[in-house]
């Protein structure tokens, strides 16, 4: 369904050592900077991009708004929120833990980006 997601980061050499982190905890190599200062990761499956806002704002999260990456097990899950939560993340919402749902059972963990982008780390029991 998506073909890319961008988030907005002040300072993508920031932002680019949170991912690199975070989204190595799942195997996802670290991004690449291209020559216009963005950084991408790509995988087989769509790619996830950080970039300074193109209209020159201050970065910010998307009220409302949540990414969630697919983990393959609840402790990549908890790893990938206290890998982010070490390199400048914030835990936010309940601790990470399963949750019963409409969905069924899911283990899921929170975190915030250093710019304020809403994380969400799913492992589907």
């Amino acid at each position: 369904m998506f073909s890319h997601i961008m988030v907005g980061a002040d300072d993508v050499d920031v932002a680019k050592k949170f991912y690199d982190a975070v989204l190595g905890v799942l195997g996802v190599p670290a991004g690449k900077i291209d020559p216009k200062g963005r950084v991408f990761y790509r995988t087989s499956t769509g790619v996830f991009a950080v970039s300074k806002p193109i209209d020159g704002t201050a970065a910010s999260g998307a009220s409302g708004g949540t990414i969630g990456f697919a983990c393959d097990s609840a402790e990549m899950a908890e790893a990938f929120h206290d890998t982010g939560v070490a390199n400048g993340g914030t835990s936010i919402e309940d601790p990470p833990g399963w949750r019963e749902g409409a969905a069924g059972k899911v283990y899921l963990a929170y975190v915030r980006d250093p710019y304020g982008n809403k994380l969400c780390a799913l492992h589907r029991g």
